[in-house]
């Protein structure tokens, strides 16, 4: 199932290099991440989800400013027996909010903001409606409007009464209409109004407001808007805004309570309305003035209203966090991580990075919102967790690549349970560099083989020869050695290579004495069949540097160990004749000390070196002997 993508990724890899590869994923990535974060916004409703969650959390501590005020139209005052013995049930006549809105504006405050539809007018009581256009004199009262983008009935926005604020603009088009509910209660004259649409999200949800829209050229005012440019509030760069919602309720004053005040001996309101901007808006149940928000799915549309324009006036609305702030977090989230797996870092490591970053990124959001600036990195840190991923895949598919690439190398030449072994990236590494390195040699070779050569068939001879090489390689790999190459008749292994093998001296005695033993029963079993059979070997170790690597061309390359050691110990080799059948240098009797019994063989001659060379042949420790001595090379 896996053998065509990791094929695949071998040939890219040596190809284009394994940098390469990852410099490409992380290139890819990288434009995947800025297409979603630039353009597509997929991952939007998690930044939202996790924001509103913050949103709520940072709100607790808010507190709204006393003097943006709600006179409320709520469920108890739509119930009070004096308000209904007044003006009966709900709709009230609108001589009540005349009456209200005038002791209001007796009170000069900053504004006066109805959060109530006034269309269509009053047929039957005309003269409701113009008292109420009588109150609605005061100068910086205002009323709302409905825009209907989808409605059949257009408007002419050239013949817009003044007072209503549409502008036009340089490239106004004269002819452009646009669906308006406008109040038509109220002569042109008091129409000062602004459109309270519901601005929402993709997702439903409101978390912005706006000061007005531009339509073909025309400028269209939000009510909010309005207030801002007659108070002179400070107002953001662009018309649309988030708001910084509030914990705490805004000052509430019962409608019921406010305008029977107003009908009482003295005529005084419940609260000094002087500097206010008063909002009257309901609240009641039952009138469905009700929007989904980040704080509430049921918020009060005039708490809406009184945010925005709580916001204006302290200048805290929520600014937009630079536009390169998540581009350049998942930059730096995927190219770091690419980098950590290009240097080769654990994933462990590379993963606890990313919670490192994701842990400051979302605390920097938290501190940014503390200063009234929304920041929300979630979905920034889902691409990074994205990018972690593709890179621990290819990673992952890399490493097995290399692994088996390795291994298919070194299975000619190793136990397969030492080819397994080679798993980590610095021991693959290591394997595949030639360098110099200390190790211990063997070579092997069989005593009168040709004197038997001469009297079996060839055949004969490779059949008596593989079944010799079978027994010897199989004690070799199971003392962990490396099989070199068979010269002839004869074999050439070490022991401290691939895999660095600190008691490689020791594991290449134990392997000679037991190739030892294999050839004295191998023997036997030839002399059974065919008692003239004389078969013997003599097994040379020596320890030293020697260069190990691959040997050869892209056609045929061999593992294998060249340099003065590996002649030095061909040449103990050919000492053992009427010697020993074992044969060890000074230096790997050094490093065996305490394993072996040694038998001084004294100094020989060899080819190529002007000193003689001090061989020892080595025997097992008796029993107990052998015991402590292999449990203290087990314990260094």
């Amino acid at each position: 199932m896996h053998a065509p993508s990791t094929s695949l990724l071998k040939t890219l890899r040596q190809r284009f290099g394994r940098v390469a590869l990852y410099g490409a994923l992380c290139l890819v990535l990288s434009a995947l991440a800025m297409a979603e974060l630039l353009w597509s916004h997929k991952l939007d409703a998690i930044d939202n989800r996790v924001g509103d969650a913050l949103l709520r959390w940072h709100a607790q501590g808010r507190v709204p400013p006393e003097d943006v005020v709600l006179i409320d139209i709520d469920q108890p005052s739509l119930k009070d027996p004096q308000m209904f013995e007044v003006a009966g049930a709900w709709a009230w006549p609108r001589v009540i909010h005349a009456e209200l809105i005038q002791a209001l504006a007796a009170q000069q405050p900053r504004a006066i903001v109805l959060d109530l539809i006034l269309s269509p007018p009053d047929r039957f009581r005309p003269e409701n409606d113009a008292q109420l256009a009588q109150a609605l004199a005061f100068e910086r009262a205002y009323v709302p409007m409905i825009l209907m983008e989808d409605s059949a009935e257009r408007a002419t926005l050239a013949l817009a009464p003044p007072a209503m604020g549409i502008r036009a603009g340089e490239k106004a088009d004269p002819a452009a209409r646009y669906g308006i509910d406008g109040p038509t209660a109220l002569p042109p004259e008091a129409w000062r109004t602004g459109y309270i649409n519901f601005i929402k999200d993709r997702d439903g949800l409101g978390r912005q407001t706006e000061l007005g829209r531009d339509v073909q050229g025309w400028w269209i005012p939000h009510i909010l808007g309005r207030v801002a440019e007659a108070l002179d509030l400070p107002r953001p760069a662009s018309p649309r805004f988030r708001l910084n919602w509030y914990g705490r309720e805004f000052t509430r004053i019962p409608y019921a309570k406010a305008y029977l005040a107003t009908q009482s001996g003295d005529g005084r309101l419940p609260f000094d309305a002087r500097g206010k901007i008063i909002i009257i808006g309901a609240t009641a149940s039952g009138l469905l003035d009700f929007v989904p928000t980040p704080i509430d799915a049921t918020t009060p549309g005039p708490f809406v209203l009184a945010t925005g324009l709580a916001n204006l006036q302290g200048g805290d609305w929520l600014r937009t966090a630079p536009p390169w702030a998540s581009p350049a977090l998942a930059l730096l989230l995927i190219n770091g991580l690419g980098l950590a797996f290009v240097r080769r870092v654990s994933p462990t490591w590379a993963a606890s990075g990313y919670l490192v970053v994701a842990a400051l990124a979302l605390t920097a959001a938290a501190w940014a919102l503390g200063r009234n600036v929304y920041w929300m990195p979630v979905s920034t840190l889902a691409l990074g967790a994205g990018a972690l991923l593709a890179l621990g895949l290819l990673s992952s598919r890399l490493e097995m690549s290399e692994r088996r690439h390795v291994q298919a190398m070194f299975s000619r030449f190793v136990d397969p349970r030492i080819v397994q072994s080679l798993s980590e990236s610095a021991q693959v590494a290591e394997a595949e560099v030639s360098a110099s390195r200390e190790i211990t040699v063997l070579f092997s070779d069989i005593r009168g083989f040709t004197s038997l050569s001469e009297h079996r068939k060839p055949e004969e001879i490779v059949e008596i020869l593989n079944r010799y090489f079978e027994m010897q390689v199989e004690v070799i790999f199971r003392h962990q050695g490396t099989l070199d190459k068979f010269i002839g008749d004869a074999i050439m292994a070490f022991w401290g290579a691939p895999m660095a093998q600190p008691r490689h001296a020791v594991l290449a005695v134990e392997a000679a004495l037991d190739m030892a033993d294999a050839l004295q029963r191998f023997a036997s079993d030839m002399a059974r069949t065919d008692p003239t059979t004389a078969f013997d070997i003599g097994i040379g170790v020596h320890t030293g540097e020697a260069v190990v690597g691959f040997l050869g061309t892209a056609r045929r390359l061999d593992y294998t160990a060249i340099g003065d050691t590996v002649n030095l110990c061909s040449r103990i080799e050919g000492c053992t004749k009427g010697v020993a059948r074992v044969l060890v240098s000074e230096a790997t009797r050094a490093q065996c000390a305490g394993a072996f019994e040694f038998i001084d063989r004294g100094a020989f001659e060899v080819k190529g070196r002007e000193q003689a060379v001090q061989l020892f042949e080595p025997r097992r420790l008796p029993a107990s002997e052998g015991l402590s001595a292999g449990l203290a090379g087990n314990q260094a």
